[in-house]
């Protein structure tokens, strides 16, 4: 839902179907958030404990710092904006602070009787294609419905706040267990 939501924001940003980079955002979205449990479930016998007990404040403090800056540029001149989702970077790190926390997904698919990587396979693919798709609905979405959106709120500014809320949510959800 992450992933979605940030697409959601993007295409409001974007304004247009820029086919390349739908695709582009989508597919690393898919990767990473099937990438990460992966990850997870490889690192369990060594270093679970470690990320356990960061990845939320990673993914917080990399989407305040997107979201921050996101709504600093909301009061600059147009020309002045440097947030692109069109951008290689900006998908990359995109992709890493909404996905990091699915580290602890694959620390539970190793607690919960995953011993193989064949019995890995189909939840990492379920996962990765299922992002994929929200990347895509989500940026069409924010395409479709941007312009009424930036008519009435500053997209950035719009778009910055969630990102933040969803940093919130990534902290909340292992601080309160919620």
């Amino acid at each position: 839902m992450d992933c979605f939501t940030v697409s959601i924001v993007s295409g409001v940003i974007m304004r247009q179907r820029l086919w390349r980079m739908i695709l582009q955002m989508s597919f690393f979205f898919g990767l990473f958030q099937a990438a990460m449990p992966f990850i997870g479930w490889i690192c369990t016998k060594h270093f679970s404990k470690y990320i356990e007990a960061y990845d939320h404040w990673i993914a917080f403090g990399l989407l305040v710092i997107i979201g921050g800056n996101m709504i600093r540029e909301s009061f600059l001149p147009a020309e002045e904006h440097h947030f692109n989702p069109a951008h290689l970077k900006t998908q990359l790190t995109l992709a890493f602070a909404t996905s990091i926390d699915a580290l602890a997904i694959g620390i539970s698919f190793a607690c919960t009787g995953y011993r193989t990587l064949a019995s890995m396979t189909v939840p990492l693919i379920c996962i990765g294609l299922t992002s994929l798709a929200f990347g895509i609905v989500g940026n069409l979405l924010g395409v479709r419905f941007g312009e009424s959106i930036s008519k009435r709120l500053c997209p950035e500014l719009f778009g910055g706040i969630i990102l933040i809320l969803i940093g919130l949510k990534i902290l909340a959800s292992h601080l309160l267990g919620l």
